[in-house]
């Protein structure tokens, strides 16, 4: 009896940890949710709190080397500061419009720091395709959600796209600062050959992506006819991997030329040495050219390497075999994100090639 009454006792002068915990929770939120939630949030502490402390020890590790060889330049505290805060506002703000998940959230980020550090025209082009992609990947959803079978609303762009669309960029960008140090460098071939193939190269793989994203996001919902099979020019369904059309062309055009643009004016703001060096403005040509390139390069791979068939059930095409499908293209080798990391990794040496060829010496 005694020990009832002390329980009694104990329950009625306070309220319960899952009284607490239900009075603070929304009805529609059960304690495994909430705890479910409050792990994701840990988690993600620990990480930002990782990639915090990995970019200052960048930071520390470019001071001693810059200290010890002499000859690169050191991060500035300022520049260091910019590539964690911006960054990671865009990445904030990507996930909560659903233009990024999670995952996605997390690695934008670092590849965003490690562009940044390195060079600001690498941000500038990497944020003009990021927030152009994103828009179309949203402008007339309705008529996606008919034709494309993997929509996801706002894009909702994981860890593996970002790493397929940014991670030769990210690459690039490490050894540009090993070779030349972080900080904006002229694109002149007779007096930076190496750095210069490397800008190069970094513009053509995000050119590459953003031309790619431009031609599907607009071909599909522009054209008025069917796109044509880039391998037999036959006339498939809208959603066909390695599908082309006037239109898509057209903006994967004007997609890489909007990346070039972004690096160009980022060259007048921030390199000191323009006059002294080769005439800048090919550049936004060559980003134009690895636009339609990549996007060419990503059909023709679609075409041969991923299977596209027509999903008699739901009156879509689909990437890989169902019951209900018809066979149109493709062979089911790679999935779309091999097929644009290979894109953008072909472009990457491409371009450069091409670029040092036709680009005019200073």
């Amino acid at each position: 009896m005694r020990g009832a009454a002390a329980g009694r006792d104990s329950g009625g002068a306070g309220p319960s940890g899952e009284q607490v915990l239900s009075f603070w929770l929304p009805a529609s939120c059960n304690q495994e949710d909430f705890f479910k939630e409050y792990l994701k949030m840990v988690v993600n502490i620990i990480i930002l709190n990782l990639i915090i402390g990995i970019s200052l020890a960048f930071w520390i590790v470019s001071m001693i080397a810059s200290s010890y060889y002499g000859t690169l330049q050191p991060i500035s505290p300022w520049r260091w500061l910019f590539s964690i805060l911006v960054p990671l506002t865009i990445a904030i703000q990507g996930f909560k419009k659903k233009s990024l998940d999670r995952s996605g959230a997390l690695g934008g980020l670092v590849v965003g720091f490690i562009l940044t550090v390195a060079n600001y025209s690498f941000f500038t082009s990497l944020f003009v395709f990021f927030v152009t992609s994103s828009k179309l990947t949203k402008w007339k959803k309705d008529r996606k959600k008919q034709i494309d079978s993997e929509y996801k609303e706002g894009g909702q762009r994981n860890w593996l796209q970002v790493v397929c669309n940014g991670g030769v960029p990210t690459e690039l960008a490490i050894l540009y600062m090993i070779e030349n140090g972080p900080g904006e460098i002229p694109i002149d071939f007779s007096t930076e050959y190496t750095a210069s193939w490397m800008c190069l190269s970094l513009l053509g793989a995000l050119a590459c992506s953003a031309g790619d994203t431009w031609a599907s996001e607009i071909g599909s919902v522009m054209s008025k006819s069917n796109p044509r099979l880039i391998t037999t020019w036959e006339k498939v369904p809208v959603g066909t991997n390695g599908a082309i059309s006037l239109v898509g062309l057209l903006s994967s055009l004007l997609g890489g030329m909007a990346v070039g643009i972004a690096y160009f004016l980022t060259q007048l703001i921030f390199v000191t040495n323009l006059e002294m060096s080769a005439p800048q403005w090919p550049i936004i040509v060559f980003g134009a050219a690895a636009g339609l390139l990549g996007s060419i390069v990503d059909s023709y791979l679609g075409a041969t390497m991923q299977y596209s068939g027509f999903d008699q059930n739901i009156g879509m095409v689909v990437n890989h075999q169902t019951k209900d499908s018809k066979h149109i293209s493709g062979k089911p080798i790679l999935d779309n994100n091999i097929v644009n990391l290979f894109s953008s990794i072909i472009t990457a040496l491409v371009l450069p090639g091409m670029a040092c060829f036709f680009w005019p010496r200073g």
